[in-house]
């Protein structure tokens, strides 16, 4: 799975990882984030991310 990287602010989203203060378990593929997730840095939306 690759990492998603916040264009704006550089913030790294890892599947792997999961980001379980926002509530999304480690292994949660990208694809299975919900549309309307913001960067929890600066805000932006899923919309402002790379495939890294």
């Amino acid at each position: 799975m690759s990492k998603y990287v916040c264009d704006m602010c550089g913030w790294e989203y890892d599947p792997a990882e999961g980001y379980p203060e926002g509530g999304i378990e480690p292994g949660t593929p990208w694809e299975e984030i919900p549309d309307d997730f913001v960067c929890p840095i600066c805000g932006v939306g899923k919309d402002q991310f790379s495939a890294e």
